[in-house]
């Protein structure tokens, strides 16, 4: 998010958020979390044999725990993404809030896992499978949020060349406390 150069300048905002490609880039990412839930259970039934989530007479895809796991993991990531869709209308860092607050509730679900009564292999498997989820979930919705934000300002007439639009569009800002010296420009 960017700020004004000069109090002049406070009413005007420089970005747009596009909402419908930050939305489907949040849906995409709740099917990828689903997704990684459901594969991270089968490789740890599975492949490894550690009956995480159901007991190991559950077979392969467990029981209708499985489902609220793949479940739960998508709708966190539609949660996130609503958290970082309102960071980014509200705050002045919203990545940076985003990844802080991300990753403490990533490492509060790998921890959360280690602290209950079950064996020690399935402790470490759903802690790893909580892990992966919250990188994947915290790095996907960064990646469509920057997508998803666009410049807004004004735009020179098509006449000028490209060096006088550039220096139209992204001049220098200056501190609060000067103040702006704007000379009208010839085009305006």
């Amino acid at each position: 998010m960017t700020y004004p150069a000069s109090p002049n300048d406070a009413g005007s905002s420089r970005i747009r958020i596009d909402s419908g490609r930050f939305w489907a880039g949040a849906a995409a990412t709740a099917v990828v979390a689903a997704l990684i839930a459901l594969v991270g259970i089968l490789i740890c039934r599975w492949t490894l044999g550690i009956p995480i989530m159901a007991p190991s007479g559950a077979g392969a895809w467990g029981d209708a725990r499985t489902g609220v796991y793949v479940f739960a993991a998508a709708l966190v990531a539609l949660v996130a993404a609503m958290l970082l869709y309102l960071l980014m209308l509200g705050t002045p860092q919203p990545g940076l809030f985003f990844a802080w607050i991300m990753g403490l509730v990533t490492l509060a679900a790998v921890v959360y896992p280690l602290s209950t009564s079950a064996p020690v292999n399935q402790k470490g498997a759903t802690a790893v499978v909580d892990l992966v989820l919250g990188i994947a979930i915290t790095s996907l919705l960064t990646g469509v949020a920057a997508r998803a934000v666009r410049r807004v300002g004004p735009t020179p007439p098509p006449s000028r060349t490209v060096r006088q639009r550039y220096e139209y569009e992204y001049e220098p800002t200056q501190p609060i406390n000067v103040p702006p010296s704007r000379a009208p420009r010839e085009w305006e």
